[in-house]
């Protein structure tokens, strides 16, 4: 089945979606919110496809995903994984760092932002230019209660929902940020998230091995940038990634674990992201060429299934200044 939050207060309000995701029927009856489903998946879960299968039978309403939040419009925990080598050798190559033997066999993982995430067709504000402003096309799972110390098998188990992530990054704050061996916190902003969330056994033949077996594809500025295959070069699967966050602490429910950048090695378009492109050209010519984002530059992130059609809705923004009213009320300038 396919999910969707819409927005309503801070939490959304919980709506199932049609397979082709035109249509959608109201869930607050079963779960007012993502969140309170995943608290009782159990219970809710039954319940919600019961709804998807009457939904699949005709009614409904259509389906707006400008009118959605985030599935998770805020997350009891954002944890997101480096699990394409390719995209760690490439960035870490990019700020003058060689990849670590380690790395192959130890996964990358900072925590992100929660507590605010961006709507999946909401502006990305960022407050200047000179940040370097990239997008990071993403694989995220999300969740239930996951016990501290699960094995990578068994994790497998607790990934209830999936989806598409940009990963906003701000490459000219990594590198003096990283030197202060702490890791990442003003280079990574709220980042978004596709409008529905699907279940695995939804996904069929896609979701095999802990994995998504499909191009995710990356159009900037209505030029695609990317679609490099989600599982081919994925070095960690899902529930080695999630392992790894649990090792010494349980996950709540509703905790979303990244991928990291889906990054395809000798591909022309195995990149999702503008640090890779400007890299290899770097290798290749000497000098890095591609821009990072500028105000007003779009982004739209997507997955298509083998009849083309979309699978989890589109990540769809345009990028925007930030501004702070004296009053102390945020906005973004459209």
């Amino acid at each position: 089945m396919k999910l969707a939050s819409l927005k309503q207060g801070r939490d959304g309000k919980l709506v199932v979606v049609s397979a082709d995701l035109k249509t959608y029927a109201d869930a607050a009856a079963i779960a007012p919110t993502m969140q309170a489903a995943l608290d009782d998946w159990s219970a809710c879960a039954p319940k919600l496809k019961a709804l998807a299968a009457e939904l699949e039978k005709g009614g409904g309403k259509p389906f707006d995903p400008a009118l959605c939040a985030s599935p998770l419009p805020r997350a009891y925990q954002v944890a997101d994984a480096s699990a394409f080598l390719s995209h760690v050798r490439l960035t870490r190559k990019s700020r003058g760092a060689e990849m670590p033997p380690e790395f192959e066999h130890d996964p990358l993982m900072y925590q992100g932002v929660s507590s605010t995430i961006i709507a999946p067709m909401d502006p990305i504000p960022v407050t200047s230019e000179d940040y370097g402003i990239d997008f990071e096309g993403e694989v995220a799972v999300i969740t239930d209660d996951v016990p501290m110390a699960v094995t990578a098998e068994d994790a497998l188990s607790h990934i209830k929902l999936v989806m598409l992530m940009n990963d906003v990054s701000l490459r000219m704050l990594v590198p003096n940020e990283l030197a202060k061996g702490f890791g990442f916190f003003q280079a990574k902003p709220p980042s978004s998230f596709t409008p529905v969330a699907v279940t695995p056994d939804a996904l069929g033949p896609l979701w095999k091995g802990g994995k998504l077996h499909a191009d995710i594809i990356c159009t900037w500025n209505g030029k695609e940038a990317g679609h490099p295959h989600a599982a081919a070069q994925m070095q960690f699967d899902f529930g080695q990634l999630i392992a790894h966050a649990a090792k010494t602490r349980p996950l709540a429910a509703g905790t979303i674990v990244g991928s990291g950048t889906v990054s395809m090695e000798g591909a022309p378009q195995g990149v999702a992201c503008i640090v890779e492109r400007r890299m290899l050209e770097k290798i290749q010519t000497g000098e890095s060429k591609t821009p990072f984002m500028k105000y007003g530059d779009t982004i739209r992130i997507e997955m298509k299934d083998d009849k083309g059609a979309s699978i989890f809705g589109a990540i769809d923004q345009k990028v925007v200044p930030y501004a702070y009213e004296a009053a102390g009320r945020r906005k973004a300038a459209s």
